[in-house]
């Protein structure tokens, strides 16, 4: 069985009825449609997730490691050596009742959203079919159709899963957002942390469109997470630090976006 097709499987296993949404899920939209952002400790978001899947936690670690197979990213404009990433694109329907892993394709993004590594395709490795298979990334993924077809409920779902990686070394500014405080131009971000070794900041702060600072925090724990209405608000991540300069230092995050097709 090819990965397409276990994923489709796997995503779509728990299909069941949106009449009844999960309480854990309407409390999240009620605060993302106020807000337009939402900061989730990871004791709410292991709960969330644990609504998806009881068991996810089985798989937690195993996802946690995926992270060790990231490949470094090419096009870093800045001439950073500094971050690791594959990438992955998905199609869901309205609701996210059905979701299907597509073709691997590049990520893409203008200059208007992107003024660092805009403007350009940029091809990155595919995320292992292991990864995308592991319950704890399932659960995420049905997390977000769930929430996000609530809130937008009419519209199928261009989505694109990034996993990073940045590594903190002496004498080099590490920053998970190079761009700046920017949007993503889609409709809404997902982020969670799923590793932070040996660092110090990467404080994540909320910005409305013209860039005044609504929020900071520091997505610290791993299962922390930030979701974002990327049409009103903006978003960045100061540079981390590494503490012990003989021990690697990282920070890994998931970034899973949806955008209305």
């Amino acid at each position: 069985m090819d990965s397409t097709s276990s994923f489709a499987q796997s995503a779509n296993r728990s299909s069941h009825s949106f009449a009844g949404v999960r309480k854990g899920v309407e409390d999240l939209c009620k605060n993302i449609a106020k807000n337009d952002f939402i900061n989730l400790p990871a004791r709410r978001t292991s709960k969330l997730l644990a609504e998806q899947d009881e068991d996810f936690l089985e798989e937690w670690t195993a996802f946690q490691e995926s992270w060790n197979l990231l490949e470094q990213d090419g096009y870093m404009r800045d001439g950073g050596s500094y971050r690791y990433r594959r990438h992955a694109t998905f199609h869901a329907d309205p609701l996210g009742v059905s979701v299907e892993l597509v073709p691997h394709q590049p990520h893409y993004q203008s200059l208007d959203y992107n003024q660092l590594n805009g403007d350009i395709a940029r091809r990155f490795s595919p995320i292992d079919p292991g990864t995308i298979n592991n319950r704890a990334f399932l659960a995420s993924m049905r997390l977000c159709c769930e929430a996000f077809g609530q809130l937008t409920p009419f519209f199928s779902w261009h989505i694109e899963v990034h996993q990073f990686r940045i590594y903190a070394k002496p004498g080099q500014s590490s920053s998970p957002t190079p761009e700046g405080v920017h949007r993503d131009g889609v409709n809404f971000v997902f982020m969670m942390l799923i590793n932070r070794v040996n660092v110090v900041n990467g404080e994540t702060s909320i910005h409305d469109r013209q860039k005044r600072r609504l929020t900071a925090f520091t997505l610290t724990n791993p299962m922390d997470v930030a979701i974002v209405n990327d049409e009103r608000v903006m978003h960045g991540v100061t540079p981390i630090i590494q503490l012990d300069t003989e021990r690697e230092a990282y920070r890994d995050v998931l970034v899973i976006t949806f955008n209305k097709k």
